[in-house]
């Protein structure tokens, strides 16, 4: 999902630097990568990337990687996580079932 809005990223990567979220912020951003670390010299966790001038910003960085938090699931794990009889899972059964 994007840093932003929370939508889900279904692009493949690798991400363009030009790919943009619905919402209008680049999805190859720092924000949204897999090494992004606030604090950290140059907000990232990754020693050999270079820093960046704005972390909401579209790169070229060469150690991008989008953060797997923000990948989409697919239907069929959405639906393997669902049926494993834990309590969230059959809440969201319920939740998604009115709406079909």
């Amino acid at each position: 999902m994007c840093w932003y809005c929370g939508s889900p990223v279904t692009e493949n990567e690798p991400l363009g630097r030009s790919m943009r979220c619905a919402c209008g912020k680049d999805l190859r951003s720092c924000r949204n990568c897999r090494f992004y670390l606030p604090g950290a010299r140059g907000s990232c966790s990754e020693p050999n990337a270079g820093e960046e001038n704005d972390p909401e910003r579209g790169n070229f960085c060469d150690w991008f990687s989008l953060n797997p938090k923000f990948r989409s699931q697919s239907a069929g794990e959405q639906k393997t996580r669902a049926g494993t009889g834990d309590a969230a899972g059959k809440a969201k059964s319920a939740f998604d079932s009115l709406f079909k």
